[in-house]
């Protein structure tokens, strides 16, 4: 909302309520008080005086005689005093006639639009900071790359009901593939709160879902990008990205909403006030998968006050029922495993993002490969393995699969190439292990203090617990279930930087996960094949979590390992059994 918008806005109020003539008559007297800089500057008291003879010669009454005048006239005035005085002495004339004129009410309004549009601006100039650049598996900041430049449209469609979904997230990979037909209607992320063709309904809250690295914190990148530079959806006021791992940190605090969006949004703190019909703004709570918050619909207490202290918990279940800021439009994603947590009765449009089509993976190795004889080398190795073919729906396995193929083709050895997924993630820890050794070797560090051994399965240890409890994302007390502290978690980020990495959430408050749910996956097999066959344990069973007097047969460990697999609901131990496997029956070079 610009200051002309602002301020013609206002005078056609003034205007209904017959009161744009005396505005008019006040603009014609001096106006001291807004002036004391004047002097200063010449050039301005003399447009100003200009100003002020044109509406005491009644001028304006003439030029707009052939016109609706009242109308004309209330665009006449702004266009002069922006013409005259420009945009902020405009704004304070403007103020200062309303208090004189006794039209407090309105003085507050106009005074409120202009520090929500302060707002937006910066807002808009710390979200496009803070989006503007990708780092792809990387939490390194000297190697930025503008998502602008290589981001590709995924495919998002309409996603169904928000029920359950009980296979794991590989399997239901090729589901989606299929679908991907002509009968669908596919959704571009800007577009994600328009009804699609032949729908009449209002979308309030769509609930977007996809697989652990199909796309849809990029897709929420995008739209948030989009909108700060101007490119799209310019009637949104503000956009709010909430992620849960954010606001899981801040389970134990109260707060009131407002409070909430200044403490994790400072550009907000000369506003009092998001409501009302004239203020359009979005929530993106990205990563629902990620919530340790209990989202108690059923015994939360109703808060439809904006300013009224309660739990975050409590602010979030009445945002997504429409207690709080009905008005405001929600945008909530969610691996499918997850996205029941909310009521389907709250949720408008569910969508789902599909990843890369056919088309799409080519397309992403001969971006991503300078050299197009290796791309093409690599895709048609990709296209030789079914399995890898279908996992590069994914975008970051796709990452991961140029990464591993890249090195090894521009190495000179003797080394199959690898066409399993788990040979596949072994390659690539192999890899980023040499990169943390020459990385200690560049800093002249010849001894480190934990061997790569030591690393591993310390991060093998933190992913298969956190497997366990369905966690992604891990805080300062997860790590210390592992015997890892915080200084030891930042070497791992530090050293290991396509692996594990260390975040800084919306306040600064650390956050450490692994880079793919997948990498997760295979370390927490590797560390429970290791325990096994280096250890002689049994991880898998509790009572077991001593060296066994008997050596532990792998037939007893994948016998554990199969039935807690199939006693899970959503499949979450799936890939991980699968990686445990292949680990068992494919030699490994970090067994």
């Amino acid at each position: 909302m610009c200051v002309f918008q602002s301020l013609l806005r206002t005078l056609m109020k003034l205007k209904k309520d017959e009161k744009l003539k005396l505005f008019q008559s006040h603009l014609s007297q001096d106006c001291p008080e807004c002036f004391k800089s004047l002097s200063e500057d010449p050039s301005v008291l003399d447009n100003f005086m200009k100003m002020k003879e044109l509406f005491k010669s009644h001028q304006i009454d003439e030029e707009c005689t052939e016109r609706e005048q009242e109308d004309s006239k209330a665009l006449y005035i702004v266009e002069k005093m922006l013409e005259t005085c420009g945009s902020e002495r405009s704004l304070k004339i403007t103020l200062h006639i309303l208090r004189n004129m006794k039209q407090k009410d309105l003085a507050d309004l106009l005074e409120r639009d202009e520090s929500i549009k302060r707002a937006q601006q910066a807002l808009k100039t710390h979200l496009k900071r803070k989006f503007e650049c990708i780092f792809e598996g990387l939490a390194k900041q000297d190697h930025p790359t503008l998502l602008n430049e290589i981001y590709t449209e995924l495919y998002i469609a309409e996603g169904g009901s928000v029920g359950v979904n009980n296979e794991h997230e590989v399997r239901q990979i090729e589901t989606a593939s299929k679908r991907q037909t002509t009968q669908e209607t596919a959704i571009l992320c800007n577009d994600i709160f328009k009804p699609l063709p032949g729908q009449k309904k209002t979308i309030r809250t769509v609930l977007t879902k996809g697989i652990a690295g199909i796309g849809k914190t990029v897709s929420v990148q995008k739209f948030i990008l989009d909108w700060a530079e101007g490119k799209a959806n310019q009637d949104i006021d503000f956009i709010f990205t909430l992620p849960f791992r954010d606001l899981n940190l801040k389970k134990e605090k109260a707060f009131s909403l407002m409070q909430l969006l200044q403490h994790y949004f400072p550009q907000l703190k000369e506003i009092k006030s998001i409501e009302g019909d004239e203020v359009k703004v979005v929530f993106i709570f990205d990563g629902l998968d990620e919530c340790r918050l209990p989202l108690d619909f059923q015994s939360n207490e109703i808060c439809c006050d904006i300013t009224e202290s309660s739990s975050v918990d409590v602010l979030l279940t009445n945002l997504i029922t429409g207690n709080l800021l009905p008005t405001a439009l929600l945008w909530i994603t969610s691996r499918p495993a997850a996205a029941n947590q909310i009521p389907p009765e709250c949720v408008h449009q569910v969508t789902e993002v599909r990843g890369f089509n056919d088309p799409q993976k080519e397309e992403y190795f001969r971006k991503r490969i300078r050299d197009q004889n290796q791309a093409s080398r690599i895709i048609s190795h990709i296209k030789s393995s079914r399995s890898l073919y279908i996992m590069c729906h994914i975008p970051v396995f796709c990452w991961i699969s140029a990464t591993v193929l890249e090195t090894m083709l521009g190495k000179v050895f003797n080394r199959k190439m690898p066409k399993t997924l788990t040979e596949m993630y072994t390659h690539f820890l192999l890899i980023q292990t040499n990169v943390k050794n020459e990385k200690y070797y560049d800093t002249g560090e010849t001894n480190p203090k934990m061997s790569d051994t030591e690393i591993i399965l310390k991060l093998g240890q933190l992913a298969f617990r956190q497997l366990e409890k369905g966690n992604l994302i891990f805080y300062e007390e997860d790590l210390r279930e592992s015997a890892i502290d915080v200084s030891e978690a930042s070497v791992y980020s530090g050293v290991c930087t396509e692996v594990f990495k260390e975040e800084c959430g919306l306040y600064q408050e650390k956050v450490y996960c692994f880079v793919h749910l997948s990498i997760q996956e295979y370390l927490a097999a590797l560390f429970v094949f290791h325990s096994c066959v280096n250890e002689n344990r049994n991880v898998l069973r509790a009572e077991e979590s001593k060296p066994h007097s008997d050596r532990v047969q792998l037939s007893e460990l994948h016998r554990s390992a199969v039935d807690q697999a199939l006693e899970s609901k959503n499949g979450h131990l799936d890939l991980f059994l699968r990686f445990l496997l292949g680990l068992s029956w494919t030699p490994s070079d970090l067994s």
